[in-house]
């Protein structure tokens, strides 16, 4: 009889742990991942004919003849190290199931008096692709000019880039998922 006592009080521990625990999963709101997913980046694309100098970015050179600037200003974040920015330059192309590159170089350039980096793609074209006989439809796909650029997330200067009128500048922000491990010896 004594053990059945002593199981009791334990058993009824027990369930009010699990009540408690399944209490508290409900009181917890749900992660919005959405939200969590998404940031806003302010995009600008400017000609020659419609350039309208920006507050943060008027002491860029303004875009000249067949020259396009993309502007990409990001929000400020509490971990921006926590955060990387991948970005692409290419061009929207129907291809078939060849491998299509295009060639050109994306040029670093440095603005005189202030230091400040920005990129410059003087001309793009396609470049060499393989031969194979395809029997499926093209399909419409990007086609990037060399690699994508990864940069540290730094919300303080805008990025800008001058491109071809017939290129696309297209981005991505990475997050960091995991802490950094250390290789074992």
């Amino acid at each position: 009889m004594r053990t059945t006592l002593r199981c009791k009080p334990l058993m009824m521990a027990a369930s009010l742990l699990i009540a408690s625990v399944s209490l508290a999963s409900q009181a917890t709101p749900k992660t919005n991942l959405d939200k969590l997913n998404t940031l806003t980046v302010q995009t600008s694309v400017m000609t020659e004919e419609n350039y309208q100098p920006q507050a943060n970015t008027n002491m860029f050179p303004a875009p000249q003849g067949n020259m396009v600037q993309h502007i990409l200003t990001l929000p400020k974040l509490n971990n921006e190290s926590e955060y990387l920015i991948e970005i692409q330059v290419g061009q929207n192309k129907l291809v078939d199931c060849n491998k299509v590159k295009l060639l050109g170089e994306i040029i670093t350039l440095s603005l005189d008096g202030w230091g400040y980096r920005y990129y410059q793609v003087n001309s793009m074209m396609e470049g060499p692709n393989t031969k194979m006989m395809c029997t499926d439809a093209k399909t419409a796909q990007f086609v990037v000019l060399n690699d994508s650029l990864k940069q540290a997330y730094d919300s303080r200067l805008p990025k800008v880039f001058y491109l071809p009128k017939d290129a696309q500048l297209r981005y991505r922000i990475w997050r960091v998922a995991s802490e950094f491990e250390y290789s074992v010896q």
